[in-house]
Protein backbone atom coordinates (compact mmCIF):
# COMPACT_ATOMS: atom_id res chain seq x y z
CA UNK A 1 0.00 0.00 0.00
CA UNK A 2 1.18 3.50 -0.80
CA UNK A 3 0.60 6.62 1.27
CA UNK A 4 -0.21 10.10 0.01
CA UNK A 5 0.80 12.69 2.56
CA UNK A 6 -0.39 16.30 2.26
CA UNK A 7 1.44 19.01 4.18
CA UNK A 8 -1.02 21.76 5.14
CA UNK A 9 -3.31 21.54 2.10
CA UNK A 10 -5.26 24.75 1.48
CA UNK A 11 -7.86 24.09 -1.22
CA UNK A 12 -10.76 21.75 -0.31
CA UNK A 13 -11.49 20.44 -3.84
CA UNK A 14 -7.85 19.41 -4.30
CA UNK A 15 -7.91 17.36 -1.11
CA UNK A 16 -11.33 15.94 -2.04
CA UNK A 17 -10.05 14.83 -5.44
CA UNK A 18 -6.98 13.28 -3.83
CA UNK A 19 -9.25 11.47 -1.36
CA UNK A 20 -11.18 10.02 -4.31
CA UNK A 21 -7.84 8.98 -5.89
CA UNK A 22 -6.89 7.26 -2.64
CA UNK A 23 -10.23 5.44 -2.45
CA UNK A 24 -9.80 4.22 -6.03
CA UNK A 25 -6.27 2.91 -5.48
CA UNK A 26 -6.32 1.67 -1.88
CA UNK A 27 -3.86 4.37 -0.87
CA UNK A 28 -3.82 5.79 2.65
CA UNK A 29 -4.28 9.57 2.88
CA UNK A 30 -2.45 11.53 5.58
CA UNK A 31 -3.16 15.19 6.32
CA UNK A 32 -0.50 17.04 8.32
CA UNK A 33 -0.62 20.38 10.10
CA UNK A 34 -3.01 23.27 9.71
CA UNK A 35 -5.59 22.75 6.99
CA UNK A 36 -6.98 25.61 4.93
CA UNK A 37 -10.48 24.19 5.46
CA UNK A 38 -12.57 22.11 7.84
CA UNK A 39 -12.93 18.39 7.18
CA UNK A 40 -16.68 18.98 7.01
CA UNK A 41 -16.27 21.54 4.17
CA UNK A 42 -18.93 21.00 1.49
CA UNK A 43 -16.42 21.56 -1.36
CA UNK A 44 -14.13 18.91 0.13
CA UNK A 45 -17.01 16.47 0.48
CA UNK A 46 -18.35 17.25 -2.99
CA UNK A 47 -14.98 16.63 -4.68
CA UNK A 48 -14.69 13.29 -2.87
CA UNK A 49 -18.25 12.38 -3.89
CA UNK A 50 -19.67 9.41 -2.03
CA UNK A 51 -16.27 7.70 -1.76
CA UNK A 52 -15.38 9.11 1.67
CA UNK A 53 -16.34 5.88 3.50
CA UNK A 54 -13.64 4.14 1.41
CA UNK A 55 -10.87 6.63 2.25
CA UNK A 56 -8.30 5.45 4.78
CA UNK A 57 -7.68 8.88 6.33
CA UNK A 58 -5.18 9.78 9.04
CA UNK A 59 -4.82 13.24 10.57
CA UNK A 60 -1.52 14.41 12.15
CA UNK A 61 -0.88 17.70 13.92
CA UNK A 62 2.84 17.77 13.08
CA UNK A 63 5.36 16.10 10.78
CA UNK A 64 6.91 14.43 13.85
CA UNK A 65 3.50 13.00 14.73
CA UNK A 66 3.15 11.64 11.19
CA UNK A 67 6.60 10.00 11.41
CA UNK A 68 5.72 8.40 14.74
CA UNK A 69 2.45 6.99 13.34
CA UNK A 70 3.72 5.96 9.90
CA UNK A 71 3.55 2.18 9.77
CA UNK A 72 5.76 1.35 6.77
CA UNK A 73 9.17 0.31 8.07
CA UNK A 74 10.34 -0.72 4.57
CA UNK A 75 8.85 2.30 2.83
CA UNK A 76 10.53 5.60 2.17
CA UNK A 77 9.18 9.12 2.09
CA UNK A 78 9.44 10.78 -1.31
CA UNK A 79 9.16 14.58 -1.25
CA UNK A 80 7.35 15.67 -4.40
CA UNK A 81 8.15 19.34 -4.87
CA UNK A 82 9.61 21.69 -7.45
CA UNK A 83 12.35 22.52 -8.03
CA UNK A 84 13.89 19.08 -7.68
CA UNK A 85 17.04 17.61 -9.15
CA UNK A 86 15.38 14.31 -10.03
CA UNK A 87 12.21 13.60 -11.98
CA UNK A 88 9.57 11.33 -10.44
CA UNK A 89 10.16 8.89 -13.31
CA UNK A 90 13.70 8.30 -12.00
CA UNK A 91 12.56 7.30 -8.52
CA UNK A 92 12.53 3.60 -7.68
CA UNK A 93 9.27 3.24 -5.80
CA UNK A 94 8.42 0.28 -3.61
CA UNK A 95 5.29 -0.83 -1.82
CA UNK A 96 4.86 1.08 1.43
CA UNK A 97 6.38 4.33 0.17
CA UNK A 98 4.87 7.69 1.10
CA UNK A 99 4.47 10.49 -1.43
CA UNK A 100 4.69 13.79 0.43
CA UNK A 101 3.26 16.92 -1.20
CA UNK A 102 3.43 20.47 0.12
CA UNK A 103 0.71 23.08 0.32
CA UNK A 104 -0.59 24.62 -2.87
CA UNK A 105 0.88 28.08 -2.29
CA UNK A 106 4.11 27.32 -0.41
CA UNK A 107 5.17 23.77 -1.20
CA UNK A 108 7.14 21.93 1.47
CA UNK A 109 8.98 23.76 4.25
CA UNK A 110 12.77 24.01 3.74
CA UNK A 111 13.43 21.92 6.86
CA UNK A 112 11.46 18.97 5.48
CA UNK A 113 13.00 19.33 2.00
CA UNK A 114 16.44 19.39 3.62
CA UNK A 115 15.76 16.44 5.90
CA UNK A 116 14.57 14.31 2.98
CA UNK A 117 16.82 15.78 0.25
CA UNK A 118 17.92 12.31 -0.94
CA UNK A 119 14.32 11.54 -1.82
CA UNK A 120 13.31 14.85 -3.41
CA UNK A 121 11.57 14.37 -6.77
CA UNK A 122 9.61 16.64 -9.05
CA UNK A 123 7.44 16.67 -12.12
CA UNK A 124 9.30 18.30 -15.02
CA UNK A 125 7.79 21.47 -16.49
CA UNK A 126 9.25 21.45 -20.03
CA UNK A 127 8.00 24.84 -21.18
CA UNK A 128 9.31 26.77 -18.19
CA UNK A 129 6.16 28.90 -18.12
CA UNK A 130 4.56 27.04 -15.20
CA UNK A 131 6.08 26.40 -11.75
CA UNK A 132 3.83 23.52 -10.77
CA UNK A 133 0.71 21.54 -11.55
CA UNK A 134 -2.53 21.35 -9.60
CA UNK A 135 -1.96 19.36 -6.41
CA UNK A 136 -4.53 16.66 -7.26
CA UNK A 137 -3.08 16.28 -10.76
CA UNK A 138 0.46 15.99 -9.41
CA UNK A 139 -0.60 13.41 -6.81
CA UNK A 140 -2.30 11.28 -9.49
CA UNK A 141 0.69 11.44 -11.84
CA UNK A 142 3.22 10.33 -9.22
CA UNK A 143 0.97 7.75 -7.54
CA UNK A 144 0.16 6.02 -10.82
CA UNK A 145 3.86 5.87 -11.69
CA UNK A 146 4.52 4.25 -8.30
CA UNK A 147 1.68 1.77 -8.90
CA UNK A 148 2.98 1.03 -12.41
CA UNK A 149 6.49 0.35 -11.13
CA UNK A 150 5.30 -1.99 -8.38
CA UNK A 151 2.55 -3.69 -10.40
CA UNK A 152 0.03 -2.79 -7.68
CA UNK A 153 -3.07 -2.84 -9.88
Amino acid sequence: MFHIVLWEPEIPPNTGNIARLCAATGTRLHLIGRLGFQLEDRHLKRAGLDYWPHVDLARHATFAEFLAAWDSPQGRIWCVDNPAGRAYTHADFCDGDALLFGSESKGLPPEIRGRLADHLIGIPMPTGHVRSLNLATAAAIVLYEALRQTHNW
